[in-house]
């Protein structure tokens, strides 16, 4: 992943409601929530909303499916993955063996 990737999604994931979006969708797992649940969650008019799922779409965090007359969004759980490799990768590399005195 590139760090200009990394920061687009940490962006979108930096607006409240857009994380509790995100965080919903992540508690229904794989089969995703009907939009209109979503917005009886955080309690947003529609039009609100549907810009803020634009931009977690727009950064990868998720995706949307229609089925029959609902739509669906879904967390991309590779993405996240993703994500939060790169945010650990590396970690500690560079710790030194001496620590400081207390």
């Amino acid at each position: 992943m590139k760090i200009d990737e990394a920061a687009k999604q940490l962006e979108a994931l930096g607006n409240p409601t857009r994380l509790a979006i995100y965080r919903i969708l992540i508690r229904h797992g794989k089969d995703g929530c009907p939009v209109g649940e979503i917005r009886k969650k955080v309690e947003i008019p529609a039009s609100t909303l549907s810009h803020h799922i634009a931009k977690l779409v727009n950064a990868g965090l998720i995706t949307q499916e229609r089925d029959s007359r609902s739509l669906f969004c879904k967390a991309d759980f590779a993405n996240m993955d993703t994500l939060m490799t790169f945010l650990a990768r590396n970690c500690c590399t560079e710790e030194s063996q001496f620590q400081a005195p207390s």
